[in-house]
């Protein structure tokens, strides 16, 4: 039993500690790459430069951690990136509608509220055909990308959405200890939902739907309410990104957001959560956050261009997914005996 329990320990301690490993040595590698190859004077590991990693690890940071919590439940949402350009626009369009502009800076609290509740919106939508048709979540949220990135373009056609507030911007550039306002936000959800995830009823019933949905309807969890809810969750933090974003930028292209869906699923399944569900964690998934925003710095701190890095990641996602069907296919086969 001992025996058993230190290798379960051990197993653990392997899947969640390797992202930050992986981490660590990509710190110690650009910055000996970056000073004995590419001859950089800049040192990579300084702490100004691992907070400002860390905010602009954030529009996609904190966009992750709901794509974390809807992977765990066995779905997916491709619709994330066109949520966040779209309720970028509102936010901003909002803030120059007649009422609002009477309010001052009064209105822009109000121009955040528009764009949480529009992002809750287009995710109950998602949520609500997934549930109501049964129809997989990834094509129905392909389906959402397509419609709501329509809707980004019928806004302003090809014209980026400007608003530029200078209180607005103030607020997103806040900052406290060296970490700004988007470093915090992303810092808050991730803890927020760490908890959600691990210590409620509903964090366990998405684990146990994601695992066996089946076995989870049949101990009594309402399934459909339950994934709606999460479809909903993803659809404010979409918004939530682009209102930290878009807050400091105070323009919205109608492009912006594209790929987003990728590089948080990627994020997501570098952190060690399953694309088939029921498993997963919220600070594994900060760790692949982290470690993609590293990679894509450190690759620019030694010289590579933009190409270079897109193939880099994503030979490192094809290496983790075959590296995780080995592991789990280990395990299943354990089972049996």
């Amino acid at each position: 039993m001992g025996m058993h329990m230190t290798n379960d320990i051990l197993k653990k301690l392997v899947q969640n500690g390797a992202i930050w490993g992986f981490i660590l040595l990509q710190l110690v590698f650009f910055e000996l790459a970056g000073r004995y190859w590419a001859g950089s004077s800049t040192t990579f590991i300084d702490l100004d430069n691992l907070l400002l990693l860390l905010k602009q690890s954030a529009p996609i940071g904190i966009i992750a951690v709901g794509m974390t919590i809807v992977m765990v439940n066995g779905n997916i949402d491709l619709s994330v990136g066109a949520i966040y350009a779209l309720c970028g626009i509102v936010m901003l369009d909002s803030m120059g509608w007649p009422m609002m502009e009477a309010m001052g800076d009064g209105a822009i609290p109000l121009a955040w509220l528009i764009a949480l509740v529009t992002g809750c919106v287009l995710g109950l939508i998602n949520g609500l055909v997934v549930w109501k048709t049964g129809v997989d979540a990834f094509i129905v949220t392909l389906g959402a990308m397509l419609g709501y990135r329509g809707l980004v373009f019928m806004y302003n056609g090809e014209q980026p959405t400007s608003h530029l507030n200078w209180t607005m911007v103030d607020m997103a550039e806040w900052g406290i200890f060296g970490l700004q306002t988007p470093a915090l936000v992303l810092l808050a959800v991730v803890v927020v939902f760490w908890l959600v995830m691990t210590r409620t009823v509903h964090g366990r019933n998405a684990y146990a739907i994601g695992d066996n949905r089946e076995a989870a309807v049949n101990a009594g969890i309402r399934v459909g309410p339950h994934m709606l809810i999460n479809f909903v969750v993803i659809g404010f933090l979409a918004a939530l990104s682009a209102v930290v974003f878009y807050s400091g930028s105070g323009s919205v292209n109608p492009n912006d957001g594209m790929l987003f869906e990728l590089w948080a699923i990627t994020a997501v399944v570098l952190g060690g959560t399953k694309l088939t569900g029921g498993k997963g964690s919220i600070i594994g998934t900060l760790g692949g956050v982290i470690a993609i925003q590293l990679l894509r710095r450190g690759l620019n701190h030694i010289g590579a261009d933009t190409e270079t890095v897109n193939i880099v990641i994503g030979t490192i996602l094809i290496v983790v997914l075959l590296l995780d069907r080995q592991l789990n296919r280990k395990a299943s086969g354990e089972l049996k005996v």
